[in-house]
């Protein structure tokens, strides 16, 4: 087994971790209060890691997300040690081999105190099951991974649109009849509905009065 390379940089509530390996895949990640256990492939080699930190982190408020080239981790400081860690790991000796500055991210404890870029955390995971959701769902994860042919069956079972009141008609049956219908114009008021069988035809001729008739009499003998 491989040990996966990882750098990290720091601010004084938080610690931004990067497993720095390609097309990870079949990765199992478990952070709890005092340690990170990583186990995943990259290419045909599979690789673990197993940290533990110099101090306690809160995994219910952190976040991780899985890149082309990487998985990257925010991970939340517990408050009692909001401050500048003097390094990652409890143990100095695997601190000093397993882990390399993230230099990209680095500031020191002096400078001042601009947040990490979390662009690269959009659509990542909770590790205490909240979060953003999958990645891909930009962190709402309101409708829960279902895709477009789930909600039309749900849809359906629940009787149509509101449960009913489409008087139990399903969405493809509603498409289904607006296309027999021709769409909008075989709606009722629709294009559709003007020509030959206008109601005009039914309705009752109106009476002339003597003036109107003989003058309409009058027109006929000139022709």
């Amino acid at each position: 087994m491989n040990t996966a390379p990882v750098k990290w940089a720091q601010r004084a509530d938080s610690v931004y971790l990067t497993i720095d390996l390609r097309d990870i895949s079949d990765e199992k990640l478990d952070l709890t209060a005092d340690k990170l256990i990583f186990n995943g492939k990259s290419g045909d080699k599979e690789y673990s890691l197993e940290l533990e930190f110099l101090h306690p982190v809160k995994p219910s408020d952190s976040t991780w997300n899985v890149l082309p080239r990487s998985i990257q981790m925010h991970i939340i400081k517990e408050e009692e040690s909001d401050t500048f860690w003097e390094r990652l790991l409890k143990d100095k000796i695997l601190n000093k081999s397993h882990v390399k500055i993230d230099w990209d991210k680095y500031i020191d404890e002096d400078d001042e105190q601009e947040s990490f870029d979390m662009g690269n955390m959009a659509g990542g995971s909770g590790f205490g099951g909240g979060g953003g959701g999958p990645p891909g769902m930009g962190g709402a994860g309101g409708m829960g991974g279902m895709d477009m042919q789930q909600m039309m069956s749900q849809m359906g079972g629940a009787g149509g649109m509101g449960g009913g009141g489409m008087g139990g008609m399903d969405m493809q049956q509603m498409m289904s009849q607006m296309g027999g219908m021709g769409g909008m114009g075989g709606m009722p008021g629709g294009e559709d509905d003007l020509g030959d069988d206008s109601d005009d035809e039914d309705l009752p001729d109106l009476d002339l009065d003597e003036d109107e008739k003989k003058g309409e009499t009058e027109a006929e003998e000139v022709n």
